[in-house]
């Protein structure tokens, strides 16, 4: 039940994504443009869902545990470290060069765009990186967390 559920949302995301132009890296870049030709379409879809998180998450978690789970994951850590601000970096420099975030890329690999191909696997193994050098402490002392 979970796998189909996962599916379900996963094809409204990608959908969702496809339809308010995330997946036009043209339009993403316009949008990252603020000071040439600024397109601002997507602080609207950005601020929808902004909107639905703050008022889904008044709704889902007091119920203490999610429906298809036996508990909710969010995030322990407050602060802000070497490891948070390389990845939010290397993060926005990814976006910027090419105009995709991590779903709207896995998204338009139904376009069969060779371009996307590659973004998307030099994604992985930037995040197979990421987690070898946060496993095995291969990171320089000022970029570790001690986790």
């Amino acid at each position: 039940m979970k796998g189909i559920v996962a599916l379900i949302c996963g094809l409204a995301f990608g959908i969702g994504l496809a339809l308010s132009g995330m997946t036009d890296t043209a339009k993403v870049l316009g949008f990252l443009d603020l000071f040439g030709t600024w397109v601002p379409d997507l602080m609207f879809v950005l601020g929808g869902a902004v909107a639905v998180t703050v008022i889904g998450f008044r709704f889902v978690l007091p119920r203490g545990q999610p429906l298809l789970g036996s508990k909710f994951y969010l995030p322990t850590n407050a602060g802000i470290d070497g490891q948070l601000l390389l990845g939010a970096g290397l993060f926005g420099v990814g976006w910027g060069i090419y105009g995709y975030c991590p779903g709207p890329a896995l998204s338009a690999l139904v376009y069969l765009d060779m371009k996307t191909f590659g973004f998307v696997a030099a994604m992985f193994a930037g995040m197979a990186l990421a987690h070898a050098t946060t496993n095995f402490k291969i990171l320089p002392p000022f970029l570790q967390t001690g986790r």
